[in-house]
């Protein structure tokens, strides 16, 4: 059996149903309990020895995420050519929209034929943008499973602009728990300089 090409054709919905499952996992009471357990030794001294502050610590492991998740991407997708893709999708674009206004018949089906292959192209990257999901979420969900298990045992508090001081477990911006909106501003930050330092590509 080729992987190769069963990814090819059916990648996309591939990731998009293991990412359905890793999702559907936080719901599974037990499983998130005995996940976040199972890992509780390695990141327990970081609380139980160093004394870290639980924000302090969600910094740290935004980090790692953001660092393994740039070094997969970087070694899973090919931004060359994807960069190479976007370029030709733009000029194609701007090429069919001034046919279209010029109602040139003769290059509207000259771009009607190069379409297709066009799209083409554009659907097999987004595919392989999908390729390293699956193993960052292998990563990444153990950790966030440790991290709701930990937030059970300890009390903290974290201060926002206008919002002042909320406890990690009480909603932050709707109904956004305040931990969860630390992590996703630390780990967007954080992201973006490590793959500028990794002279990684946007997605």
């Amino acid at each position: 059996m080729d992987f190769g090409k069963i990814w090819d054709k059916y990648g996309i919905y591939i990731a998009l149903a293991f990412m359905m499952l890793m999702m559907f996992s936080y719901s599974i009471a037990w499983l998130r309990v005995g996940v976040g357990q199972g890992i509780d030794g390695a990141f327990a001294p970081l609380i139980d020895a160093f004394k870290i502050p639980f924000y302090i610590l969600i910094v740290i492991l935004s980090a790692l995420t953001g660092l393994y998740s740039s070094i997969i991407q970087k070694y899973t997708i090919d931004y060359e050519r994807m960069t190479e893709v976007q370029e030709r999708m733009k000029e194609f674009q701007t090429e069919y929209r001034e046919a279209q206004l010029s109602q040139d018949e003769k290059k509207i089906k000259k771009m009607e034929a190069k379409k297709d292959r066009v799209m083409r192209e554009q659907l097999e990257m987004s595919q392989n943008q999908f390729k390293p999901m699956a193993y960052i979420l292998v990563l990444t969900v153990p950790i966030f499973f440790w991290l709701l298990f930990r937030l059970n045992q300890v009390k903290s508090t974290i201060t926002f602009p206008y919002a002042g001081s909320v406890g990690l477990h009480d909603p932050a911006v709707w109904i956004i728990p305040a931990w969860i909106l630390w992590y996703m501003i630390c780990s967007i930050t954080l992201s973006q300089v490590i793959r500028k330092s990794l002279n990684i590509g946007g997605l």
